[in-house]
Formats: C-alpha cells, sequence, structure tokens
C-alpha cells in the first residue's frame, strides 16, 4: 500500500503480510477513502485466514468471525468496509464444505475479485459522470475520492479523469481539507501527476470564490449513502453543499453501490467517527493550538438529499426522488 500519511513528501509503499498491520494501516489512515477501505478490509481477512490454525470448520470460523470484528470496528462510517468483510464472510459460509486449504484460496481469489472490480466499477462510474462536465468548467472538490481513495482509479476524480480523457478542458480547485489535509497533500498531488490543472484554496475560500464566478461545479466522493440519498463525506462537505445551493451551484457525488446503505431511512443514523483532537492542534508533529485548549474532530459530517444535484454510481447517475431511484439500482 502507498503510505498517504506520508504524500506529497516521499512516496513509500508498504507490505502487510498480517491482518493485524493491515487494521493498523486502516485505523491511522496509511489507507483511507471508503472503496479502497472496503478493498483492504477483504483482503485483511484473507490474510486473517490464512494465518488460522484450526482443527475443525466450527473453530476457523470463530476465529474468522473474531478476526472481522476488529477489522470492522477500524472505521464505524465508511460502510465499503462492512460491505467488503460481509461480502468475504458470505463466500466462506457458501464453501464451509471444501477443506480448509481450499477454502483459504477461495478467500484469496475473492478479495482479489474485489479490487479488480472496484477498478472496473470506477472506470464504468467515470463514463457515466463525465457527461455532467463540459471544457471551461471551474470543479471545485473536497478531501480525495480519486485513485488514492479507490483500488486504483477513482470516485470523483475518476469522473474527472474520464471527462479530461474524452477531450474536455476544465480546472480543478482542491479544498485543502482540514484538519487532514487531504485535499493539499493528496488530491492536489493526484491531479498534478495527471497534468489536470488544479489550484490549492484554504477551506474558506470557497464561497467567496463561488460568489465571484470562479466556481461552476462541485464533485465529492461519500463515506456512507443512506436510503433517502443523504451522504456522509468527509468533514466540511455539508458546508461545500450550502454554499453551492446559495449560488445555484450543481453539487454532485460520485460513489459506487457498495456505498450506498439502504438498511438506514436517512443520514441521522448514519455513524459519526469522532477522531483524536491531536489531529487538530497539531500540524504533524506541531502544536498550532495553546497547550490545554479543547478540540472537536467528527471526522464526517451529513449533506442533506436535498442539496445534492445528483448521485453518479457505476449503474448510472441517479437525480430525485433519490428513495425510488437509489432503490432501483439494486433491482436485478
Amino acid at each position: 500500500m502507498l503510505d498517504q500519511l506520508r504524500l506529497p513528501h516521499e512516496e513509500v509503499y508498504h507490505t502487510y503480510k498480517t491482518w493485524q498491520e493491515v487494521a493498523d494501516a486502516i485505523k491511522t489512515m496509511v489507507i483511507r477513502g471508503a472503496p479502497a477501505i472496503g478493498v483492504a478490509g477483504a483482503m485483511g481477512l484473507a490474510l486473517g485466514a490464512l494465518s488460522i490454525q484450526a482443527a475443525d470448520s466450527k473453530s476457523f470460523f470463530k476465529q474468522l468471525n473474531d478476526i472481522s470484528t476488529h477489522l470492522f470496528e477500524t472505521r464505524p462510517t465508511a460502510v465499503n468496509l462492512g460491505w467488503g468483510l460481509a461480502r468475504m464472510k458470505n463466500v466462506a459460509e457458501q464453501n464451509q464444505n471444501l477443506s480448509l486449504p481450499q477454502l483459504k484460496q477461495k478467500l484469496i481469489d475473492e478479495a482479489q475479485n474485489i479490487l479488480t472490480e472496484d477498478i472496473r466499477l470506477n472506470e464504468t462510474m467515470g463514463s457515466h459522470g463525465q457527461i455532467l462536465f463540459e471544457s471551461g468548467d471551474k470543479v471545485l472538490t473536497h478531501c480525495n475520492a480519486g485513485a488514492l481513495a479507490t483500488a486504483g482509479f477513482g470516485t470523483a476524480l475518476g469522473v474527472l479523469y474520464a471527462a479530461w480523457k474524452n477531450g474536455k478542458r476544465f480546472s480543478v480547485l482542491a479544498d485543502e481539507t482540514r484538519p487532514y489535509l487531504q485535499g493539499a497533500r493528496l488530491t492536489a498531488w493526484e491531479l498534478h501527476k495527471n497534468n489536470i490543472p488544479v489550484t490549492l484554496i484554504s477551506d474558506n475560500m470557497a464561497g467567496w470564490l463561488m460568489k465571484k464566478g470562479e466556481i461552476t461545479k462541485v464533485i465529492v466522493g461519500a463515506d456512507r449513502i443512506a436510503a433517502n440519498g443523504d451522504v456522509a463525506n468527509k468533514i466540511g462537505t455539508y458546508t461545500v453543499a450550502v454554499l453551492a445551493h446559495r449560488h445555484q451551484i450543481p453539487f454532485y457525488v460520485a460513489a459506487p453501490l457498495s456505498t450506498i446503505d439502504l438498511t438506514l431511512k436517512s443520514g441521522d443514523d448514519i455513524p459519526i467517527e469522532e477522531r483524536s483532537s491531536k489531529e487538530v492542534t497539531h500540524l504533524g508533529n506541531v502544536n498550532i493550538a495553546p497547550v490545554g485548549v479543547l478540540a472537536r474532530h467528527p471526522a464526517f459530517d451529513v449533506t442533506p438529499n436535498e442539496l445534492i444535484s445528483a448521485i453518479i454510481t457505476e449503474k448510472g447517475v441517479v437525480k430525485k426522488s433519490y428513495v425510488e431511484n437509489l432503490k432501483k439500482l439494486f433491482v436485478k
């Protein structure tokens, strides 16, 4: 895995050989981005399965479920993690009559399938979403929803990559995305490497630039989407959506079906991860606030569906009514 904590200054790759190492990488945000977490969780469970020493199937499944629970608890907001782990456990249950070596190989194969499928689905999503963008657009992004946040192509940035590939020429403004600076460290790095014009702005500049006509469209990713189209994404997304609505600027969300959680009626039911206050009071190891001052760090917020112009998925572009149209995506 590319260590996202060390970007943009260093490109360092890590090899993980145990599920505990994968869990720690997810929790500490070496690996981040909802689809990437889903893929990493699946691969972590496959590594865990390889490590299990069991005399019988019952013991194997108990240990597998324990490992899955530990992996799931690393990041509670992004639904892709639970989706990936559930898919892996479903494969295990469907193949429980196999020998343990054969069962372990099935889990390895499934984790690799999840990886390759994520790239393919994101590319399909990009082809659907790119029709919403034109040459001359000035696009605002928030956080990072590119190749780094997925198995290798991207959700929101994947849409922009597809538009660029189709000959559309536009510019991107990347919110720095305090307090973790995913926009400054990751999105700006990705776009720059792909030769797409990108300008970094601080989060509190977006409203003024919208008023001046320097932002024409907004696109973000998602960590969980409720059945009514409410979207949980990186903290600050709600603010951007409110500003876009005030200035009549289209606000798009790009996410795979694995991010949609039809079991939750609305965004009120989405658990919001609260991370360490040190991530607010410090930049790296440098304290930027008075010692002893309290800080809050909800890592995500929820944008209500009425502020969202469309949700882009691998099955197409979804518009209101989200309750009806999101449900249709899952009809085979």
